[in-house]
């Protein structure tokens, strides 16, 4: 695939995954936010591993070696247990645009930390650029006078879960050559039961079957690869520069 065709395939995951975010917000009344994450992924993994069966016409064993087993599992534990239970406990705190807006900071710390960690070329234009668009993000989403504590511990939230989701995505680079849908669908289904049992074990209920749909294909559409890295992956459009691209459709 060219990189204009990446690039492309990036943005649609994108605004898939901003329009993600007032649904999400919406859901939040009925079910708490652990719950919620796990059956958000557990849709994204569900709905992933029904296309990767109707592609393959049946079940083909992926290529991964053993080396590559430990990134992954990582990178799900990282970007997929922790991530959304700290963006949906900020989103209940804040508002679905101030959260939105501060979802740029996952791409800058992606970036940052394939430089940094995994000594990727950086380009001065595309480091200034990034940070100026999250200043402006975060000036825009930083809690108001009279806004108290609750929305800056949102803040703080959804912070930390732009930080998981850096490390996912790097952490997946690891296995990038792999089968990006069973790559995605693995980790959306493993880390939604995670979630879910552990809701549950923490005194949560189901909510009723109409919310659960909801909340499944929400997962499965606005979290379906799970953000650009997905597709990124299948068209081998994994740098800095491609990652950037997200950041614009929040915006």
């Amino acid at each position: 695939m060219s990189f204009n065709a990446s690039v492309l395939a990036a943005l649609a995951a994108a605004m898939l995954f901003g329009a993600s975010t007032p649904l999400a917000k919406a859901l939040l009344g009925a079910a708490p936010p652990v719950l919620l994450a796990g059956l958000l992924y557990a849709g994204s993994g569900v709905g992933l591993a029904l296309a990767r069966l109707a592609r393959d016409r049946g079940f083909n064993a992926p290529q991964l070696t053993r080396g590559e087993w430990p990134w992954l599992l990582g990178a799900t534990t990282v970007g997929g247990v922790l991530g959304p239970i700290l963006l949906l406990y900020g989103l209940a705190r804040t508002s679905a645009a101030s959260t939105s807006l501060l979802l740029n900071l996952e791409a800058v710390l992606t970036a940052l930390l394939a430089w940094l960690v995994f000594h990727e070329n950086a380009d001065r234009r595309i480091v200034l650029g990034m940070a100026l668009i999250v200043a402006g993000g975060v000036v825009l989403a930083w809690p108001m006078d009279g806004a108290g504590a609750t929305s800056l511990i949102g803040t703080l939230a959804v912070g930390g879960a732009c930080v998981c989701w850096a490390v996912d995505n790097n952490l997946t680079r690891k296995v990038s050559v792999g089968d990006s849908v069973f790559i995605a669908a693995t980790k959306g289904l493993t880390a939604g039961v995670t979630n879910v049992a552990l809701a549950l074990a923490l005194g949560a209920r189901l909510p009723t079957p109409g919310v659960t749909a909801a909340a499944m294909g929400v997962g499965s559409r606005g979290l379906s690869p799970w953000r650009p890295l997905s597709w990124r992956l299948e068209s081998g459009c994994t740098s800095p520069r491609c990652m950037s691209t997200s950041m614009f459709t929040k915006l």
